[in-house]
């Protein structure tokens, strides 16, 4: 969850970590229950991360690249797409259909999702900022990450400053939630 860097390296190595999780999924048979406890593992993981740049990765992108403001725009609107698929994923079953279609839908997004960010997003940023700052973002999106939800809301707000307030709240009853059904200890 934490793994230390800038804000660049940070995310990336989420990205690689999400990846794993992806490939863990897949070389499982379908049916097999820990392809549950993955994917649950694999949702805790890419909410975190997505609040964490919802929080802070974006509002910097709107402020200090060049049509930020439209870039941030479409990285939130691939967050929520993905949000609604994991909030059904959340009620399947692994030897339903629904969950490989699922899957397979979810990792095209994020799999284009990420390229975007790694190949014109992350460069953008490098570019914009002083190494301070982005080191500065790397420690606001590891610690937004230890207190974001683990669990979709697509309802919730995305930018601030309504994110920031509620983000945490959430992410202590799914906390709650989690420790109390196991969720996230397979």
């Amino acid at each position: 969850m934490g793994h230390g860097g800038n804000v660049i390296q940070e995310l990336t190595t989420d990205h690689r970590e999400v990846d794993e999780l992806f490939a863990r999924i897949e070389s499982l048979p379908a049916g097999d229950e820990q392809r549950r406890e993955l994917a649950d593992e694999l949702t805790m993981e890419l909410i975190r991360h997505a609040v964490a740049e919802e929080m802070y990765l974006y509002p910097a992108v709107r402020r200090f690249v060049d049509d930020g403001d439209d870039l941030a725009d479409k990285e939130i609107e691939d967050h929520s797409e993905v949000e609604r698929m994991l909030k059904d994923l959340e009620g399947c079953h692994p030897g339903d259909a629904r969950f490989d279609a699922l899957i397979n839908r979810l990792k095209a997004a994020v799999t284009t999702h990420v390229a975007d960010e790694e190949n014109r997003l992350f460069p953008l940023l490098a570019e914009s900022c002083s190494p301070q700052s982005l080191d500065e973002l790397g420690d606001k999106i590891r610690s937004a990450k230890k207190t974001a939800p683990t669990r979709p809301h697509p309802a919730a707000p995305d930018t601030p400053p309504a994110n920031k307030l509620l983000a945490p709240g959430a992410g202590m009853v799914d906390r709650m939630r989690d420790m109390l059904t196991g969720r996230g200890k397979g």
